[in-house]
């Protein structure tokens, strides 16, 4: 598997990280106050963290 295909796939888990975790009120998850809470915003930092990684790896260039 290719580094810009690993690289894609973590982008795209990156983002479906930070959706789920900031809807996650909306999609019943979590709390019914309705404002973000401190694990929401950890869960959508770690997956600002993967898709960065992501972009890094797709964007790599091969050594030859």
């Amino acid at each position: 598997m290719s580094r810009k295909t690993i690289g894609l796939g973590l982008i795209i888990i990156g983002i479906v990280i930070i959706a789920g975790s900031l809807l996650a009120d909306v999609l019943g998850l979590g709390a019914a106050s309705g404002a973000i809470g401190w694990k929401q915003l950890l869960a959508a930092g770690i997956g600002l963290i993967v898709g960065v990684v992501g972009v890094v790896f797709a964007l790599q260039k091969k050594k030859q």
